[in-house]
């Protein structure tokens, strides 16, 4: 499978993750569907015009902030709420020299989140629009839906998945949509 710098991504996620051995499983388990299946979609649709390299990269590394937050069924024991792992994540990708990885991060919370959604909904999360804009963050957003790290190893259908984006409204389900027809 590995396009992209396997040494860069497994070096931050080594960083961050070599004093919890379970989450760091889950971690990876998770990742590397999300990018074996970002990869898929790229190898389908080479008139999109992905960066391969770059989509492995960035699905290996965008749940990089879970251990920061509050999650004990998966292994995470930090102080934040769950939701706010993709903007941790970005920082501490920032801080990494990954600015491109840290959008993925940032922006692959459902389907993205626009600041007025975070502002209505009150969410613990950065005052900004977190919202996939290149092809790349959309593609790993996306396949991104079709994995948990409950059932980590369990493909979801595209049902399965509008019904996950329909618990926190419809317009990610929408969108997801709109992503259907353009990734499958």
């Amino acid at each position: 499978m590995s396009v992209g710098n396997e040494s860069l991504w497994m070096g931050v996620i080594d960083k961050y993750y070599s004093d919890n051995p379970p989450l760091k499983s889950l971690l990876l388990i998770h990742s590397k569907l999300v990018a074996r299946k970002a990869l898929a979609i790229v190898d389908a649709h080479p008139e999109l015009g992905a960066d391969r390299g770059f989509v492995e990269e960035a699905a290996m590394l965008h749940d990089i902030g879970i251990f920061l937050t509050d999650a004990p069924p998966i292994h995470c024991f930090g102080k934040y709420h769950y939701l706010c792992h993709g903007y941790l994540g970005a920082d501490l990708l920032r801080s990494e020299g990954l600015p491109r990885h840290a959008l993925v991060a940032e922006r692959h919370t459902g389907t993205g989140l626009t600041l007025k959604q975070i502002l209505e909904r009150d969410l613990p999360l950065p005052h900004r629009d977190m919202i996939p804009v290149s092809i790349e963050e959309k593609i790993v957003c996306f396949a991104d839906k079709f994995f948990s790290k409950t059932y980590p190893e369990e493909e979801k259908t595209v049902q399965q998945a509008e019904k996950s984006l329909a618990k926190f409204g419809q317009e990610g389900v929408e969108i997801f949509n709109g992503w259907c027809k353009l990734l499958l």
